[in-house]
């Protein structure tokens, strides 16, 4: 089960557009946190809207807004953030291969609709976890000094014909 499960019958879903305001509470917040390996989940919280389409294809666009606190990378200090993010995906009857439907233009893939219900919490939470920065760091914290494309290691056998000129 989802730490944050907001599960939403297909069925029920009037023609048109329904719009749904969900918010972690602190308990869903803790267990995210935990889960996302976070120090902590302070806000969480989304605006979803889902509508039908043509094909018995359903359309989940969402903006979520979260409060997270990280390690640093560097030096393990606790890193708080704003995660602000918005993503659609399209769910449809699950098929035997992962489908892909051109609307807009642009290929889309087809999310499987596991028994009539979009589990909106979840599909929120999973976008969280993309939109959350993978390498937190400090404020003031350096990017430690990149090494130059084009220049080549020094080879173990380098190393053995300077020792071998010094002695």
């Amino acid at each position: 089960m989802s730490e944050f499960s907001r599960p939403v019958a297909v069925d029920r879903l009037p023609p048109g557009e329904t719009v749904h305001e969900i918010s972690a509470t602190a308990e869903e917040r803790a267990a995210l946190a935990q889960r996302f390996s976070l120090l902590a989940l302070d806000r969480f919280e989304a605006r979803v809207r889902l509508a039908r389409l043509g094909g018995g294809l359903i359309r989940l666009e969402a903006e979520l807004s979260a409060d997270v606190v990280q390690e640093c990378v560097v030096t393990l200090a606790p890193v708080a953030s704003r995660v602000e993010d918005r993503f659609t995906l399209l769910f449809g009857e699950a098929q035997d291969e992962a489908a892909e439907v051109t609307l807009s233009g642009e290929a889309e893939l087809v999310e499987p609709l596991a028994g009539g219900v979009i589990d909106i919490g979840e599909a929120v939470a999973q976008q969280l976890s993309l939109a959350i920065d993978p390498f937190p760091r400090a404020p003031g914290v350096e990017e430690p000094p990149q090494a130059d494309a084009g220049a080549k290691p020094d080879s173990p056998f380098a190393a053995l014909a300077n020792w071998r000129q010094k002695g």
